[in-house]
């Protein structure tokens, strides 16, 4: 029965192994190839269902039944049927239900395979009988129930929508994402003819006769959208416009390109190591192989579906001569984006003459692809919008109560998923996007500040502080995401492994230096003028989205204590009421949902903590004037996040070694500057012992006896103990008993193995370093303690390393003060190999400090600022925001200074006093007073000397 053609291999194969190929993908490639097809009796079964596929749905009927016979339809009907049942199956109890139409009723009904085989004319016995056998073998459970919601969702009115929300959710909550992106239209030639479609400009070629942009152009705008403060870069394409049009093909043959993929890749590529913007690519229908190429260039890609509908491919209908819109083929494209683990973007378009059926259809099918493989990042939900000079130009709009129920139907479809719901803003109208947001969508999509929508030209995007001034009245919180969802950036702990699994090593690196510590992005302001730690950089203005809710901020100023801010959620209300009126700890997830704040949530927590700084210090700020002395850049260990430490033979500079006299005159130097400590600490040099750190100990008090000596981080107490063979302790009083006052709580970066296994291997684990701290506290040696943030972690690490801190404090309560110290990227080996974020973002290090306030409360109650890791701007906030401590005078920083720190070397006593008067006011005074290292008041004589 096979015609005697030359046919496409696919076609071929599927042919002599009907049984081998699933039925959906036989019929569509039967219509794709049915102009090289006689209609034989095998094929005119699916000639007659394509025909009648608006007739029909594959999706679950109106209406049931089980009994009763089946009236003896024309020849026709029954091959519809038969066709049927070769497609769907249903009931757990291995009963296959065929689907008819009723021409008294024009209701879709169903019956029993077992009926039909009694039932159907006698030359399709032999057929049903065969399709009843498959179908036995091919039932699930799962079908069932997909047939069982479709049915349910069906029945509900749009009232009984709205009113019912959807059962709980692990959506993004509160917070209503969107991507500051740049449109680049690489070319709109394209071999499909949507009937709907004014993108394709079939009527002729770019100005100049050019088919595609030049690799000029693609930077040139990307350059625009980058100085704008994009983070995305979207690639929207024809679909292999190179296998229709012949200026196609001789222009890439030109460039040297054998393909259209093969130059959007390299656009890609230039676009990513020219401007640092992420890709996101979206070419239509590709292979395995195109799908791989793109994934080493693009951050995310997608495929708009559409729609699972394939009677929209038949002649008069949107898809007829689009052969790139057969949902299969589509559907296979998701099918291998998930296996190669790609971030994915799809979506429906609805109006276009789909039923509601078919679009529960369609989305049952994402989300089969996603329960697969988890790559499905966002649906678009999309509404059809008639433009002029198309065949559909007289087809009326897709309603908005149609795109309402649409979006209502997919998050109760996606409830139970991170897959973010989304429709075009500038697609709706202004009046109506609150409604949207009510609803149930997430996220906004793609605005360009810079380019127009290319796809929907007379359609221009809102301002994205009018979608802000939408989305806050909804009481929900708007911040900008990059191309790639959170959900494919971190995990919880970290964003390593996550980013291993997602994306390209050539990519990963650009998408870490992109985003926030939750994987969105970092902000909007244009790479030149975003906050950087290490530095003096101007603070953003103070209406920017993240700025406004910080101390000084357009919207921080507005309020006096934490209360008075609206529309902070009950969640953080209730900790901050629980922490503030009832003294109450907060506990691990809470401090983690404190870390996570943002808008007026992060607001009314810097204003608490602010308020609890008052309560405990009654407005007094300390300094010391202190020296450091770092005596050794020579290290052995190999820590990513280090640029001080130096090896024997190393390329980025040559290692040193303070002597004795070295150490003996900075000492002395310090004492005649005013100073009362010096704080002593190096690399593992590998000729070190403990012997070693006894002689520079010797030499400090000889020098100096009145010194305070703050010296060795656990690190080298540890380091120092073994090589003497001796127990921490032992070691620990022979260091007090030569002169050591107390310990630096350093070389605790992240207190979690998990980030300390990527971050510094070969260091203490955290069992360990709490061990040596708890020991000196056990002989009377006071510590600091500190945490190193903002490199590869997540708001999960910092509160599990607040909580080990607070835990060690109430057994022992030998911590002097809590140092937060923001990471340093700037000449971070970690970061120059791509493999770390930028340091955290200015609000994540402001909360830091007013979490830790907040936190840590009763046991630790100095919470201090790091100038050299904050900035100048950076440390007012702060004082703003709970903390009560400046810190050293430091004189000789080096450590924050190897890892490109601009902010200077010292801060004198002077600078600290203005600076702390810079945020003092007659309803919140401060006093500045100069402390000792155990925060007792130093001695006059030693204030006058430092000044």
């Amino acid at each position: 029965l096979i015609p005697r053609l030359p046919l496409p291999a696919e076609l071929t194969s599927a042919l002599h192994t009907p049984h081998l190929t699933p039925p959906l993908l036989l019929c569509d490639l039967l219509l794709r190839y049915r102009h090289l097809l006689s209609l034989t009796p095998p094929l005119l079964h699916c000639d007659l269902l394509l025909r009648y596929r608006h007739l029909l749905s594959l999706t679950p009927p109106l209406e049931h039944t089980s009994t009763g016979s089946i009236p003896q339809y024309p020849m026709k009907s029954w091959a519809i049927v038969a066709a049927l049942v070769s497609l769907e199956w249903s009931s757990s109890t291995m009963q296959t239900s065929a689907y008819i139409i009723s021409p008294q009723t024009s209701v879709l009904r169903s019956t029993r395979v077992s009926q039909l085989s009694r039932h159907a004319p006698s030359v399709l016995r032999p057929r049903v009988a065969a399709l009843q056998k498959g179908a036995m073998q091919m039932q699930s459970r799962r079908e069932e129930e997909e047939l069982k919601e479709a049915s349910y969702l069906l029945s509900l009115s749009h009232e009984e929508l709205r009113s019912s929300p959807p059962p709980e959710t692990t959506r993004m909550g509160r917070l209503i994402t969107y991507s500051r992106k740049v449109f680049i239209p690489l070319t709109k030639l394209c071999r499909d003819r949507c009937s709907y479609c004014t993108f394709a400009e079939h009527e002729g070629l770019r100005e100049g006769g050019r088919a595609y942009l030049t690799e000029e152009e693609v930077i040139a705008i990307a350059r625009q959208g980058a100085e704008a403060g994009c983070t995305e870069a979207l690639f929207t394409l024809g679909d292999r416009p190179e296998k229709r049009w012949k200026e196609a093909r001789e222009e890439l043959a030109a460039m040297g390109y054998s393909s259209t993929i093969e130059y959007l890749a390299r656009c890609c590529d230039l676009v990513l190591q020219e401007t640092g913007l992420l890709p996101h690519a979206n070419p239509g229908v590709m292979s395995r192989e195109e799908l791989s190429r793109l994934r080493r260039s693009c951050a995310s890609q997608g495929i708009m579906l559409e729609s699972t509908s394939t009677s929209l491919l038949l002649p008069g209908q949107p898809h007829h001569r689009s052969p790139d819109k057969a949902p299969l083929r589509r559907l296979a494209v998701i099918e291998e984006a998930g296996k190669l683990k790609i971030p994915f973007t799809t979506g429906i378009l609805i109006g276009i003459g789909e039923t509601r059926l078919e679009r529960i259809e369609s989305l049952m099918a994402i989300r089969r692809a996603h329960e697969r493989y988890g790559h499905i990042q966002e649906i678009i939900i999309q509404p059809f919008r008639s433009k002029e000079k198309t065949n559909m130009e007289n087809h009326p709009h897709a309603s908005f109560e149609e795109l309402e129920w649409t979006i209502m139907v997919a998050v109760r479809l996606f409830h139970h998923t991170k897959v973010a719901i989304q429709t075009p803003p500038n697609l709706s109208e202004e009046a109506e996007l609150l409604r949207l947001l009510q609803v149930g969508i997430n996220d906004w999509g793609g605005v360009s500040p810079v380019t127009i929508d290319h796809v929907n030209p007379e359609r221009a995007w809102p301002e994205v502080e009018q979608l802000r001034r939408i989305t806050e009245r909804s009481g929900n919180f708007l911040l900008p995401r990059l191309p790639v969802y959170p959900a494919y950036c971190t995990g919880k702990l970290t964003c390593s492994q996550t980013l291993e699994t997602w994306q390209d090593p050539h990519v990963r690196r650009y998408v870490v230096r992109s985003m926030d510590s939750e994987g969105f992005a970092r902000d909007e302001c244009p790479p030149g003028q975003q906050w950087t730690t290490g530095t003096n950089s101007e603070l953003p203005a103070r209406d920017h989205y993240d700025r406004r809710f910080l101390p000084g901020g357009s919207q921080y100023v507005k309020w006096k204590n934490w209360k008075e801010v609206p529309q902070v959620s009950e969640e953080v209300t209730g900790i901050l009421m629980r922490v503030m009126e009832n003294g109450r700890q907060t506990r691990l997830k809470e401090t983690e949902r404190l870390l996570r704040a943002r808008g007026n949530d992060a607001a009314a927590i810097c204003l608490a903590a602010d308020e609890l700084r008052r309560r405990e210090k009654k407005g007094r700020i300390s300094f010391a004037v202190v020296r450091n002395i770092n005596y050794t850049n020579l290290c052995v260990l190999k820590c990513s996040f280090c640029a001080f430490s130096k090896g024997r033979h190393d390329l980025r500079g040559s290692p040193y070694n303070l002597d004795l006299p070295e150490i003996r005159k900075r000492v002395e130097e310090a004492w005649s500057r005013g100073a009362t400590e010096v704080c002593l600490q190096g690399g593992i040099h590998p000729d070190y012992t403990g012997s070693t750190y006894l002689s520079i100990l010797q030499a400090v008090k000889t020098e100096q006896p009145n010194i305070h000596v703050h010296a060795f981080s656990p690190l080298e107490v540890h380091q120092g103990a073994s090589t003497l063979d001796m127990s921490v302790e032992e070691y620990l009083k022979m260091m007090k008993e030569q002169g050591l006052g107390s310990l630096p709580g350093t070389a605790a970066e992240i207190l979690d193995d998990e980030i300390r296994e990527i971050i510094c291997p070969d260091k203490l684990t955290t069992k360990q370093w709490l061990q040596v701290v708890e020991t000196a506290h056990k002989v009377s040696l006071r510590t600091t303690s500190t945490i190193m943030f903002g490199h590869v972690e997540t708001p999960k690490a910092w509160a599990r390393h607040l909580m080990r801190i607070r835990g060690l404090q109430a057994r022992t309560g030998g911590i002097t003060e809590f140092v937060p110290l923001p990471f340093v990227h700037l000449q971070a080996p970690m970061f120059l190999k791509g493999e770390s974020r930028k340091g955290p973002t200015l609000r994540e290090a402001v909360l830091m400090h007013a979490v830790a306030r907040l936190a840590l409360f009763p046991q630790i109650s100095n919470i201090q600022t790091s100038w050299v890791k904050m900035g100048l701007e950076g440390v007012r906030l702060t004082l703003q925001a709970g903390v009560n401590d400046m810190g050293g005078t430091l004189m000789n920083e080096s450590i924050s200074r190897a890892a490109g720190a601009t902010t200077g070397q010292e801060m004198t006593p002077q600078a600290m006093r203005v600076m702390v008067q810079s945020v003092s006011s007659n309803e919140d005074p401060r006093e500045v007073w100069q402390r000792t290292t155990l925060y007792d008041k130093a001695d006059e004589s030693r204030v006058q000397a430092s000044l």
